[in-house]
């Protein structure tokens, strides 16, 4: 069962549908006319969006007109929304609840807003919108159940380790945190080995668009059936010391320059049955040799 967002999140999420007619800016002398959303394409979108934040600009704040022109801005950008949470589809969430709460963070992202700054809004927004996503996880998402009270204190963890990091301008220690919260250091690693708990990831979830790395799949370890050989290379150095040079030398083209009999007895000026019968006695040699020692 998705987790339940709190009442003050979704009353600040359904101020994100404006009215349906858009004759109502009518009276928003020197707006353009605005098309249905779902036809308006990025490049328009962000115009739009330009002129919208001017007269937002203003607008008083709590007027019908102010809240209409921000709900619009809203839905214009909505598509920054559903950009930023498909890189979470491989979350156990449902699409639905990581767009609601991507919204909320392109509402604060459009009341924080400023034009004077210089920065197109989607460069500003995608910040604010993939932080309220993640959050959301980092607050109500866990794969086992663990006792509120460290659910609690993972919660704290997490505010105080941000406020000390920008303190600090590094991550705070064990003690830091502890100092910080009032508790022990003991339930400072408490509090952090509950983040364990956290949603479990598919196998074959893939990496979000600024993770170098590829699927958890291919970044876990796998048996490699190449080391199994290490063992008996070592063992077979000293052995192969002790032959005598031909011998070695014969291993050498056989096994390293991969050449055939018969070339190795081109080779040494030897006949290809000879160099069967040395091959096939020192392979005796070192299998006897591998053998005693172990």
């Amino acid at each position: 069962m998705s987790p339940r967002l709190d009442e003050s999140r979704t009353d600040q999420a359904s101020t994100s549908t404006p009215p349906p007619e858009h004759e109502a800016f009518d009276h928003l002398a020197g707006l353009p006319e605005i098309p249905p959303f779902d036809e308006v394409g990025p490049v328009d979108a962000r115009a739009l969006s330009k002129t919208l934040f001017e007269r937002l600009e203003s607008l008083e704040e709590g007027t019908h007109e102010y809240s209409y022109v921000r709900n619009t801005l809203v839905e214009l950008n909505l598509a920054l929304v559903k950009f930023a949470a498909s890189r979470f589809r491989s979350r156990s969430e449902p699409m639905e609840d990581i767009i609601q709460v991507g919204t909320i963070g392109l509402i604060k992202a459009i009341d924080r807003f400023e034009l004077s700054r210089g920065v197109e809004f989607p460069t500003f927004a995608m910040p604010t919108i993939v932080g309220e996503i993640k959050r959301f996880f980092r607050d109500t998402s866990w794969s086992v159940r663990v006792p509120r009270r460290l659910q609690e204190l993972r919660l704290d963890l997490a505010k105080a380790g941000d406020e000390l990091a920008q303190q600090f301008d590094r991550a705070p220690t064990v003690g830091e945190l502890a100092e910080r919260l009032g508790i022990t250091n003991d339930e400072v690693v408490e509090g952090m080995a509950a983040s364990n708990a956290y949603t479990a990831s598919s196998l074959d979830a893939q990496p979000e668009e600024d993770d170098s790395e590829g699927a958890l799949a291919d970044r876990i370890g796998y048996e490699d059936h190449g080391l199994e050989g290490i063992e008996y290379v070592e063992s077979l150095k000293p052995l192969i010391a002790e032959l005598p040079s031909r011998d070695r030398k014969i291993l050498s083209l056989r096994f390293v320059a991969n050449m055939t009999q018969s070339e190795i007895g081109e080779e040494l000026g030897i006949s290809q049955m000879h160099v069967s019968r040395l091959l096939s006695r020192t392979l005796v040699r070192l299998r006897k040799g591998l053998t005693l020692e172990e």
